[in-house]
């Protein structure tokens, strides 16, 4: 079992260049089914989810090239519809390959998504939008079959701006007949991301970015390169890392519009911030301040840094209130910072912190991805050693997190234990 033994106690200086974007890589990989021809994709992050991802597209008859962070995608000979099981339940995201795979075949079987637990995350709203596009969806003994003769352009109203919910209509209705109004849609980055990658092949996606997004259907689509946009979480994870050990730190490679909310909460914790372009600089405080936080659909404050901000906190002067909007089980890192001396309180979905002048290392288990992340970022400004086990769910969304992080100083290494 792989684990993180972490020296903590350093301060983090230096350049880190953050990497493509896990969640918007994925449901553009998916989208690569719809062209039936070659896609070749840049800036791809090397981490689990995305060779998870590539392993079905294999399995499903693709053929694939990949070059460290470029990937050559074949879906030309195509043949299968079926999602494998085990691949479906080790990873939630898997579900918008669905989407994709309707959209080109109007047929396709898979199970019910697995991944991180940390919450109710049913595929309800996926459904009820394929069946209003006329897909017919039958249920039997775990697995989810939809078939359909043609997919007709309607209008969708989503109960909630989900992501997945959104990017699975996108694709299911790029081929289709007429066109297909998505109402309070998500209106993340990563969706409008997979929109450019879309129209590049030739679709006509209006309005990603904003919660109605138009989709008129095209016959076919073709050959087409892009490249995927930085990763907000991964820059505002190193941002909390370097702010909670005191460090100063140049990010190269972000997208400022895009994690906005996130320097606005690190500058109310008193961190000095300046832009130039791409790139982002911070200098921390000698003590950070406490401050509010409530999770929200963006453009708020996003549930991916919420676990990262919970642990940054633990340290900072006063009381902070986090607020957990999205997800109802992604408080489970906090009986592990308990153990480390951290004082947190938990009434429903809010968590009250009290900073504390000092946590200190010991064993932890990483529950989820962006969990295992904030035990990381913990274990980072603790006095003594940290392990954090069951490290496959951080490697799951962070490419080379380690060794990103002993280059700005931290003494981090993976071991197997």
């Amino acid at each position: 079992m792989l684990s993180y033994i972490i020296d903590g106690g350093k301060k983090l200086e230096g350049t880190v260049s953050i990497s493509g974007s896990k969640n918007a890589s994925l449901p553009i990989i998916a989208g690569t089914i719809l062209s039936g021809k070659i896609s070749k994709l840049y800036n791809i992050p090397n981490i689990d989810d995305i060779q998870i991802t590539l392993k079905i597209l294999k399995m499903l008859g693709c053929r694939i090239k990949k070059n460290n962070n470029k990937i050559e995608i074949d879906t030309s000979r195509m043949n299968k519809k079926e999602i494998p099981e085990d691949m479906m339940r080790r990873m939630r995201s898997t579900v918008v390959m669905a989407g994709a795979i309707i959209g080109r075949f109007k047929e396709a079987v898979f199970s019910y998504p697995g991944g991180c637990e940390i919450g109710a995350r049913p595929i309800d709203l996926h459904l009820n939008a394929f069946k209003k596009l006329g897909i017919n969806i039958e249920e039997k003994a775990g697995f989810i079959y939809c078939k359909c003769d043609k997919i007709i352009g309607t209008e969708i109203d989503l109960d909630f701006p989900s992501v997945g919910a959104t990017e699975n209509i996108i694709l299911a209705t790029v081929l289709s007949e007429g066109t297909t109004t998505i109402t309070n849609a998500a209106m993340e980055p990563e969706i409008v991301d997979l929109a450019k990658f879309l129209n590049k092949m030739g679709s006509k996606i209006q309005g990603a970015g904003t919660n109605v997004i138009k989709i008129t259907g095209v016959k076919n689509l073709k050959e087409v390169s892009y490249k995927v946009m930085p990763d907000r979480i991964e820059a505002g994870t190193f941002l909390c890392m370097v702010a909670a050990t005191g460090g100063k730190v140049k990010i190269l490679n972000a997208e400022l519009e895009h994690i906005t909310p996130i320097i606005h909460k690190l500058e109310e914790c008193g961190c000095n911030i300046s832009i130039e372009g791409k790139n982002i600089k911070l200098e921390a405080p000698k003590k950070l301040k406490c401050v509010d936080i409530k999770t929200m659909p963006y453009p708020g404050f996003p549930t991916d840094m919420q676990s990262i901000f919970g642990s940054m906190l633990t340290l900072a002067k006063g009381t902070s209130i986090v607020v957990e909007n999205i997800f109802e089980n992604r408080y489970k890192y906090i009986s592990e910072l308990k153990k480390m001396g951290s004082k947190i309180q938990l009434e429903g979905k809010t968590a009250i912190i009290k900073g504390v002048r000092r946590l200190n290392g010991t064993k932890v288990e990483a529950t989820d991805l962006r969990g295992g992340a904030a035990l990381v970022l913990a274990g980072l400004m603790s006095k003594g050693t940290t392990k954090v086990e069951q490290i496959q769910y951080i490697q799951r969304g962070y490419e080379k997190l380690e060794e990103k992080l002993q280059a700005l100083g931290a003494k981090i290494i993976i071991k197997n234990t």
